[in-house]
Formats: C-alpha cells, structure tokens, sequence
C-alpha cells in the first residue's frame, strides 16, 4: 500500500482507515456490538443497553422506545490493534481509524442499508447464533454483494441458549453461497461461553474477568480437545485460502512452509477480492469476542487504497467511463448518500469523499443541476453529536451544512470535474395511505414537513390523488409510515389524521391485442388530429415497458415520435381495473394519421394514450397484488395454529424447518392479509412466537378478491 495518496495536512493516512457497516436481520445485535465497539475503543465510557434506550446509536426517540435501529448511525472510533500475546503495538505503526455505519434490521428501513453499503468498504454482517441466516440477512447479503463489500460475519449471541456456531457457519455456506472461513471460534456457549480459538495464531482467547466488562482477557497456550479443534480448522483455513488465493495456492502445492504472514496476507488479499467470508464468533452483550473481531476487521477488511478507484461517467456521454483515483492530491469528487434534516443545524448532506480533499467555504458543483454551491460547515458526525472539522479528506465519511439543492445519490465535485458517479438504488413503496393536517393552520406546515421527509427518504414518496385531492404517503410498510407520522408530531409539530393504509397493487396484461386512438376537434379555428395505431403483447416480469417503432410511409411525421412515446409512457401510470400503474407490457407503434393543419404534439400524446387504452381493454388485464416472503419462528406447540393462520390469510405454506424447540416457517403471503398479523401470531402463541417479512414478487389477485379490492378504493 503506497502513502503518495496522503495529504500531509490528514489525521490519519488512508492505509490506516477503515469504513465498514454493521448490519444484519432485525435484533441479531448490530447495536449492542456498535456500543461495546464504542467502549473498547475508548470513545464511550459507559456501555449503554438497547433495551434501556440508551444506545448510543439509536438516539431518536422512536429508536429509544421501540428498541430498534430506525435511521443508519455513523460513529468513528480509533483502535491501537494488538499483538497475539495482548501487547500493543507501537502508536506509528498500528493506531487505526474506523469509520462505522450501524443500519437498521428492519425490512422497512432497508434503503439505509442499501445507500450505506454503496459508500462501505467493508462490512460486519452479524448471525444470531440460535436463528443463524434469516430472510433480511440474505436481503443484506445480496446488497453487499451488488456493491462487492467484503464482509467478515459475526456469529453473536452465542450466550443463548440453543446457540449452535457450526449450524450457523454451516447456514452461511449452504443458504448464502458464502466460501466461508473458520477464524475465531467460540470457547463453549451458553452460558459456558468463555472466549475463542485464534485459529490463525493457535491461542486461547479467554474472558476471565466479568467486572470489567470484558476490557481484559487472557491468551493461553491451546490445551487438549480445543488444541485438536484448532489444529483442524487451521488445515481446513489453509486449504481454502490456498484454493483462493494463487501465491499461497502455490506455496501449498509446492510443499513450502506457510507461515503466519503468509497466511494472514493471503486471506487478507482472498476476503478483500470477495472469495472468501472470515467467521468469528462470540456475545457482544456478555462481552466476550469484540477486541479480535476489530483485530480481523483491520487485518482483512480494505481501506479505501485496497479497494477498485470508483469509475464515474461523462454527464454529458453516459457511455464515457471515468476513474475516480484514491488519493487526497485528486479533484475533489464525493457522493451524496444521505440527507439529513438536523433541528439545530438544518439540512445535513452526508458524503463519502472519493478523491480529493474539500474544506469549509470551498465551493463544489452538482452535475446534476448544473449549478455551484458554497460549503458553509463541515461536520464529522457521531451519532447525533456533531464535530466541526475543518476538511475532509479522500476515503472520508462526513457531513455539510448550506448545500441546498442535493438529492441523495448526487455527485458532489470539484467545479470543472465533469463526473458522474452511480448513485444507490431503492425499491419502489409497496404502501400507501391518506394523510391531512388536523387543522388549517397546519396545512402548510405538513406540505413542507412531507417535503423535507421525502428528500431525506428515498423509499417515502409524497403525491396528490388527482381525483380526490388527497396527500398520499407511500412507503416500504405499516411502521415505516408509522414512524413518519410519529416524527411529523415530534419534530415538526404538525398534527396529522391517516386514512388506512393501501397497497401498491399493479395491473398487467396477458394476451397480445391491438389498440386504435384518434383525437379529433374541430371547432372553427385551428383544430386538433392525432391517429395512432399499436399493438401490445405480455413483456418478461421486471421488464417494465418497452417500446418499438415500426411506424412506416411517414404515417406520423418524425416530429411527433416523441410526443407519442411520451403518451404511451404516461398511459402506463393508469390502469383500466382498479386505475393502478400498469408493469411488464411491450409496445408496438405501427402507424396512425396526420392533418396537415390540426396535428400537433398534444394531439398525438392524447391519441397514443386512448391507442393504449383500447389495447389493455382486449389485452386480458389483471391486477397484481404484492407477495411477503413471511418467516414465523414459533415455539413446536403453537406450528399447526400458526400454520392454519397463514392458510387462511391466502398463504402458501413453504419450507419448514426444527431449530431445537422451535419450527421455523416459511411462506409467502399477500401484503394485504398482513396487516395486523403482530397482534395476531402472538395472540396464538401467547406471545412466544416473532416473524418477519420481506418483499418477495408480485402475482395475480384471485378473481373473487379484485372486486372486493376495487371496492375498498
């Protein structure tokens, strides 16, 4: 790793620096190990508890009261890494800064997992060590991997009882795919959890010292049944790594020493290439195994010189492709990944500097608006506390304030540096409900409280029903807009009434058929014509629509394509069943006629659009409702009650599986027969049994439920 990229002026070089997430399925424990993170690094004196409310990263009310992480928290922390006989290593050499992001679990809030690992390097993905691999996990997981974070996985919880290390490793091969290693393996488990094998340096890492929070431990000599564990997870260790790294490859098949280094450089290279997945395991709550997994994240876990340049586009040729290097003596270049409204500072634009350097009052420039804009504060945040900085530097993660017009996933560069830089994706909302201010007064103030809402909230989407002149909020389910009307009262003191909560339905077509649109006014002057003739057939399911001109003879002049495909686009926004976007169709504009005179644009977009019309007439519509993927973990006594549930909710009952006293049962289920199922599963249950859900597919609504749907609309 070169320092050339190091700006003299920087706190810490970038080979020292580490930007990792922590995330996982709701309540495996990324808060309580980002907490014992916080205290073991010195940065927090007092280890608080999630569920007292006192975490230090879930610091909004709503996070404190429902014992959930609602919005991704920042902290940066700084670690003096240490010898395998406990010993630390020299200030220069080993102090090392890490920036962490600790996301929400919950399926709701995945689009702060999403635009936080577009920024990451690297990642803790964290198992509870009884459920092992959950549906949000393999959510996670796919994330990551879209975006090519490595990840170490950390196997918590492994004080509970039914806690199994190996079920859950073995979870992580077969159910993710992952080529995963051994590399700190819980000493017992349940409440006989005492440490962990170091399987790369074959020591005992034991916790013997509860008063102290874990802030001590002893390395000891490996001694009988754990020395033969050891030995064999160090083969096993080896024989991956070599399988995925060809210096070491080489050395195993030559029958050379592998040293230590040999070894700890070679995973290193394999884990930040993404061929293989380190494993540790341990309990963040009972304190036992934090200090080696921060050890793991800086040996095997990138900085930002280890990881692939971020390659940009031309704004202007999206198909010109531009390296954006690692290094503080670059251009300025950043990406906008979170917008934050601050009630003590205002608009907080989070960014992760690429190349480049920015101070305060330097002014940057949006290629997307085309405009400048002056940087009024920097802020490094941690969590909800902020610290002015005077600069931020390439690989860091920071705030600023007095940029106005950013949306998140714009580029934020040097003025001059025309570079785009991809920004994080979200899916669409699957829920929807009315909301009006409780007064007059407010009706202002809950126009601009949704506004800024909408800007921070990527998957919250603010739109006026044209019929009923209604606000409709849509977001990703029923506590995500809960906690949005909760922080509409909290922050921006507008009281709201909600209607009930809609679906996101969809409408669709099953058969081809031809459609025909004319518009034709004469009314003394200058008149309106347009004709246009299409043909619509069944598109693959994801492909949204798609479109052909095959219009000949110059039916419809050129200048009017345009205005046609636009009519045929906004067509789509409005089914003929229930009056809901429509997805998956191909069109194909045949021809049509034109006036010499009356023709004009408007004309033909309101033409393609009756053209449309008259085809989804004779297409074979349906209506499209979304499907949950629903995971129930009951205790055996209540499966067969909860199994009956799910059936009479319309579910299909999937897979099932026998975690030792509990059924875990997998089905898909519509969104609609969902609403309320909380209250329900533990009523059956007397409230031993949880679940979880996560968007699966859509599919068509049963003939006897669409009338019954339409209705309710």
């Amino acid at each position: 790793m070169s320092s050339d990229a190091n700006s003299p002026d920087r706190p810490f070089p970038l080979e020292r620096t580490r930007n990792i997430g922590i995330a996982a399925h709701i309540d495996a424990g990324k808060t309580t190990l980002t907490e014992r993170i916080l205290f073991y690094t010195g940065m927090i004196h007092r280890i608080g508890e999630v569920h007292d409310g006192a975490a230090t990263t879930d610091w909004m009310a709503q996070e404190r009261e429902r014992g959930i992480t609602i919005t991704s928290a920042a902290v940066t922390a700084e670690w003096w890494q240490r010898k395998e006989e406990g010993v630390f290593k020299s200030y220069e050499e080993q102090k090392q800064r890490i920036n962490i992001i600790d996301t929400p679990g919950h399926v709701d809030f995945t689009a702060e997992v999403e635009r936080s690992l577009r920024v990451l390097d690297g990642a803790i993905v964290v198992f509870c060590g009884v459920a092992g691999v959950q549906p949000q996990t393999e959510t996670v997981w796919r994330q990551a991997s879209k975006y090519k974070v490595p990840r170490i996985v950390f196997v918590n919880k492994m004080d509970r009882v039914g806690a199994d290390f190996d079920n859950v490793f073995q979870e992580v091969k077969d159910k993710l795919g992952a080529n995963a290693v051994r590399i700190l393996i819980p000493i017992g488990s349940e409440e006989n959890l005492r440490g962990q094998i170091d399987v790369v340096n074959q020591k005992a890492v034991l916790y013997v010292d509860d008063a102290t929070f874990g802030s001590t431990y002893e390395v000891r000599e490996l001694e009988g049944e754990l020395k033969d564990a050891a030995e064999l997870a160090h083969a096993e260790l080896v024989e991956t790594v070599a399988s995925a790294d060809d210096e070491l490859g080489e050395k195993f098949l030559m029958e050379e020493e592998i040293t230590r280094e040999d070894l700890k450089k070679a995973l290193r290279r394999a884990t930040i290439a993404n061929k293989i997945v380190p494993v540790t395991g341990g309990s963040a709550f009972k304190n036992k195994g934090v200090q080696y997994l921060l050890d793991a994240v800086v040996d095997y876990l990138p900085s930002p010189l280890e990881i692939p340049p971020a390659v940009g586009m031309d704004p202007e040729d999206h198909d010109k492709h531009i390296e954006v290097p690692t290094s503080d003596k670059e251009k300025f270049c950043s990406l906008a990944f979170k917008l934050w409204a601050d009630k003590f500072v205002g608009k907080l634009v989070f960014f992760r500097v690429y190349s480049g350097m920015v101070k305060k009052g330097d002014t940057i420039f949006n290629p997307r608006t085309g405009k400048s804009e002056r940087v009024g504060r920097l802020i490094r945040i941690q969590s909800d506390q902020h610290t002015d900085i005077d600069a931020c530097y390439a690989g860091d993660i920071a705030a600023m304030v007095g940029v106005k017009n950013v949306q998140t996933g714009d580029t934020l560069a040097a003025a001059g540096y025309e570079v785009v830089l991809e920004p994080p994706t979200f899916p669409e909302p699957v829920i929807s409900m009315a909301v009006e201010p409780k007064t007059k007064a407010d009706q202002e103030k809950l126009a601009n409280a949704l506004v800024r809402l909408s800007e921070e909230d990527p998957t919250f989407v603010v739109k006026t029903d044209e019929e009923t002149g209604q606000t409709i909020i849509s977001g990703m389910g029923e506590l995500h807009l809960e906690i949005i009307v909760d922080r509409l009262l909290r922050e921006f003191k507008v009281g709201a009434n909600t209607g009930q909560p809609q679906i996101a339905y969809r409408e669709t077509i099953t058969r081809e058929a031809p459609g025909e649109g004319k518009l034709v006014k004469q009314s003394g002057g200058r008149g309106q014509y347009g004709h246009v003739k299409l043909d619509i057939r069944p598109n693959e399911k994801g492909k949204g629509l798609t479109t052909e001109n095959s219009i000949v003879g110059g039916e419809i002049p050129k200048e009017f394509h345009n205005a046609v495909f636009k009519g045929v686009s906004e067509a789509m926004s409005t089914g003929i069943i229930g009056g809901y976007p429509v997805v998956d169709v191909h069109v194909n504009v045949s021809g049509g006629s034109f006036h010499e005179v009356d023709s004009n644009e408007n004309a033909f977009t309101m033409a393609a659009i009756f053209a449309m019309r008259d085809a989804f007439k004779k297409a074979g519509p349906i209506l499209l409702e979304p499907i949950m993927g629903v995971e129930v973990s009951t205790p055996d006594d209540y499966q067969g009650d909860v199994m009956g549930d799910l059936s009479r909710r319309r579910g299909q009952i999937g897979e099932m599986e026998s975690k030792g006293n509990l059924a875990l049962i997998h089905a898909a289920v519509p969104l609609k027969e969902m609403f309320g199922y909380s209250t329900a599963v533990r009523t059956l249950s007397s409230g031993r049994a949880s679940y979880s859900m996560t968007p699966s597919h859509f599919e068509e609504v049963p003939a006897n439920i669409v009338e019954q749907i339409i209705n309710e609309r």
